[in-house]
């Protein structure tokens, strides 16, 4: 099958699903101004992409984007719509982009970074979708700290100054309270008051942050979901009077469905491993295979998003019209959304390693550097052997020829970041929650019949199988960018990579039971 064909294939199979009947999200979204934040991230792509399809009759979808790079915010913002995640979107709505406009900002600065008429534009925003954060694990506390928490607490300032705000979605992760075994849809007592760590960073310079880190951190693993928890805490404290939600997804993944399945653009989380495994590089992985590996396609989380912000709109309009308004209680704190799998479809990580192997060798890549061999060892210390026999001394052996024939020396260097990254994959990877997700039933309950179909809440009608099928192929065609059309001749190298990795195989064992053998006659034990 060729790359064009496979796309139209599974815009097709998307397609197919559309709802029939009026649809009560779509009205509410109808003559709203939209305000999000990380538009340019994985979710915000696929909310902005969402928004503007199913949502068609918004006025206008404000995007708050950053420098990043080298590049400026205009720049950003041009290459944005390139990406062909849009392209169902420009076929079925071909004027969406008079609805997007680039607000210039960065959630990491005091204000916002807000230029005063910006400021005063915004405040047309009736919906506030705040998806922007830093989501890389090993960010200073600094960092973490300025885009996680402070951004938060200024984009529910920016909120207060909106006459017309009906809804703010403040988009979380249901590892915020992994500290925790057991986690329900409601607020944990965080790791530190947030004001205090916001004062911490006002007082101590860099060195003393980051000697301080971790006694910050305590039992979280790491700055993220350290920060995230405090996040939390600047909504609690916060978001009275406002309108607020909280979506918290577990390990986001590709696309299931929309707009087009199989769709990734990051290698974060199982997306790294199952790529790594792919083309042959990793090789092992401290994990148990046992464990329930709660990852939730992405677009489930944006469905979530999208029903949350009617739903808190819906409950807060309810209230208004039942009683008087200053009567409304400011105590009630924000509901909260566990957009988690475990609950509904449980799914193991060796369930998935036997998905990616089964449907991984039917469409082999020509990025492959060596036959698939893959194992989770559920054991740290049997891991670690792994890792010294089929990660290092390949490595070695690898970059001291490249070394002789005058090339330069990669795969250490490569298996020491690989390492870094399964090092904290293998935190989720070896523990075990129990999250409640009834908050989500309620609401997908909540729809009606054309909205439920519009709108996936409800993992129950959910396969893994078909999932995973499609999970192998996008990894395959967006994130290493090799055409399905390739197939065939990357079949035939991969024959050949087979052959010579069973060779190898051989060839080493039959040197260590030759060693083996020579000690023994050499101690006088045959």
């Amino acid at each position: 099958m060729s790359q064009a064909s496979y796309i139209r294939d599974m815009l097709s199979d998307s397609a197919s699903d559309q709802a029939t009947g009026p649809s009560e999200v779509a009205s509410f979204y109808a003559h709203t101004n939209i305000l999000l934040t990380g538009g340019a991230g994985f979710l915000g792509k696929l909310l902005t992409e969402r928004i503007l399809r199913s949502c068609p009759e918004v006025s206008t979808l404000f995007l708050l984007l950053r420098a990043k790079k080298g590049k400026s915010p205009q720049e950003r913002f041009a290459e944005l719509f390139d990406d062909l995640v849009f392209d169902r979107l420009k076929k079925e709505k071909p004027g969406f982009a008079r609805k997007v406009r680039l607000i210039e900002g960065d959630v990491g600065e005091i204000g916002l970074g807000l230029a005063p008429e910006q400021r005063e534009l915004l405040r047309t925003t009736n919906i506030v979708i705040h998806g922007a954060a830093t989501v890389r694990f090993d960010e200073s506390v600094r960092i973490a700290t300025k885009i996680n928490v402070r951004g938060t607490k200024e984009m529910l300032i920016l909120a207060k100054e909106m006459p017309n705000l009906r809804a703010f979605v403040h988009i979380s992760t249901a590892y915020s309270n992994c500290v925790r075994q057991s986690i329900d849809e409601k607020f944990y007592p965080p790791p530190i008051d947030s004001d205090k760590l916001l004062d911490l960073l006002e007082i101590l310079d860099d060195a003393s942050l980051e000697h301080l880190t971790p006694v910050l951190l305590g039992k979280y693993p790491n700055t993220y979901v350290f920060t995230k928890a405090v996040a939390e805490d600047v909504i609690r404290r916060n978001s009275h009077s406002l309108p607020v939600c909280i979506v918290r997804p577990s390990i986001v993944i590709a696309t299931y469905k929309e707009p087009v399945a199989g769709w990734i653009d990051n290698v974060y989380g199982p997306t790294g491993i199952v790529l790594g495994a792919a083309i042959g590089l990793l090789r092992t992985l401290y994990c148990d295979p046992e464990g329930i590996a709660d990852m939730i396609p992405a677009d489930f989380v944006v469905n979530n998003i999208i029903v949350a912000a009617w739903d808190i709109a819906e409950a807060r309009t309810t209230n208004v019209n039942s009683a008087d308004s200053s009567n409304i209680p400011e105590t009630d704190e924000p509901p909260i959304y566990n957009v988690v799998s475990s609950c509904q479809k449980p799914f193991r990580w060796g369930e998935l390693m036997r998905h990616i192997e089964e449907y991984g060798l039917e469409v082999p890549s020509m990025m492959c550097i060596w036959y698939y061999c893959f194992k989770l060892n559920k054991y740290e210390s049997v891991h670690k052997i792994y890792v010294i026999f089929l990660h290092l001394l390949p490595a070695l052996i690898v970059d001291s020829v490249a070394r002789i024939i005058g090339r330069e020396p990669m795969l250490w260097k490569a298996y020491k970041k690989i390492h870094k990254f399964s090092a904290v994959i293998s935190y989720f990877a070896t523990q075990q929650w129990r999250f409640s997700n009834n908050g989500v039933l309620r609401l997908s309950a909540k729809l009606n019949p054309a909205d439920q179909n519009q709108f996936m809440l409800n993992m129950k009608d959910f396969s893994w199988e078909e999932f995973n099928y499609n999970y192998v192929r996008g990894g395959r065609l967006y994130l290493l960018k090799d055409p399905l059309d390739t197939v065939p001749k990357a079949a035939v190298r991969y024959a050949r990579l087979r052959i010579i990795h069973y060779a190898v195989v051989t060839v080493m064992w039959g040197m260590i039971f030759w060693l083996l053998w020579t000690l023994v006659r050499f101690l006088g034990l045959w």
